[in-house]
């Protein structure tokens, strides 16, 4: 069985997963990026938080499914890229948006953030409590707030052609959006760059609000952690896998998004290519 190496969101770090990880089977991790939870201060690179994401996967047996919300997602599209032989398939969540439709605002909310990085990491803390009342809510700063990282994330994403990465790809992505997420402004676009993609819709949820409901983000994630497991296992058999040097295999193609059918809230959609 795959590992699953999780990726988290901005500002927040690895223990954002914990009520997720605990109701998964098999083996699964979540890393800190260069910057957050227990690698504060570290500058934060595309660079570093791939290779952060790499180390993950070799620790984890060297190959593994990457899963990652909003910056994680976005982290997640450049770790495949460069990574192509240790990312076994890439579960991209809430991060469909071309930072060209939120840089603007994410750069003047960054330098605000910078400017008192207590201040609004206590901001941050209250707001994420509200969000996401109880234990979701609990894990999310758990690890600790990093507002002060802010304006280099922003630059680090704003400056990374996602759509040229998933391209590139050659293995299976999921892209999954909560319906109410702004975040899906460009999801089409992304799902047509993808040379093996899906995308799976959460009715009535938005940017964090699958992380409502763990349990139910746990089985999406094992399902399609099955899928990957068992991509893997054809395309290993053929000899078309990537290797570790980034060798880019054709297309591999498999069983359609089986998983969503068990699941109330999802719908997938395959890429049109």
């Amino acid at each position: 069985m795959l590992p699953i190496v999780f990726v988290h969101g901005i500002r927040v770090s690895a223990t954002m997963w914990g009520p997720v990880l605990s109701r998964l089977d098999g083996s699964a991790v979540a890393v800190d990026l260069p910057g957050h939870g227990t690698r504060r201060g570290e500058p934060f690179t595309m660079e570093a938080a791939t290779s952060a994401v790499a180390d993950a996967i070799d620790r984890a047996g060297g190959r593994a499914l990457v899963a990652g919300l909003s910056l994680g997602g976005y982290v997640g599209i450049a770790a495949a890229e460069r990574f192509p032989g240790r990312v076994a398939g890439l579960v991209a969540m809430g991060c469909t948006a071309s930072p060209s439709h939120y840089a603007g605002i994410y750069r003047f909310m960054a330098r605000l953030a910078a400017r008192n990085p207590a201040r609004a990491d206590r901001i941050s803390d209250r707001a994420l409590r509200l969000t996401l009342p109880g234990p979701a809510g609990e894990a999310m700063v758990a690890g600790g707030l990093s507002c002060e990282v802010m304006p280099q994330v922003v630059e680090a994403v704003a400056g990374h052609d996602q759509l040229a990465a998933l391209a590139s790809y050659p293995g299976r992505v999921w892209l999954v959006n909560g319906a109410r997420d702004p975040f899906r402004a460009d999801e089409r676009a992304f799902l047509r760059a993808c040379r093996d993609g899906r995308l799976i819709l959460v009715p009535r949820r938005g940017h964090l609000g699958m992380l409502a409901a763990p349990g139910s983000l746990a089985r999406l994630v094992g399902d399609l952690r099955d899928q990957a497991d068992h991509l893997d296992s054809l395309a290993a058999r053929s000899g078309r896998r990537a290797d570790a040097a980034g060798v880019r295999p054709e297309r591999v193609e498999g069983t359609a998004g089986a998983q969503t059918e068990r699941l109330e809230s999802a719908v997938a959609t395959p890429s049109p290519r």
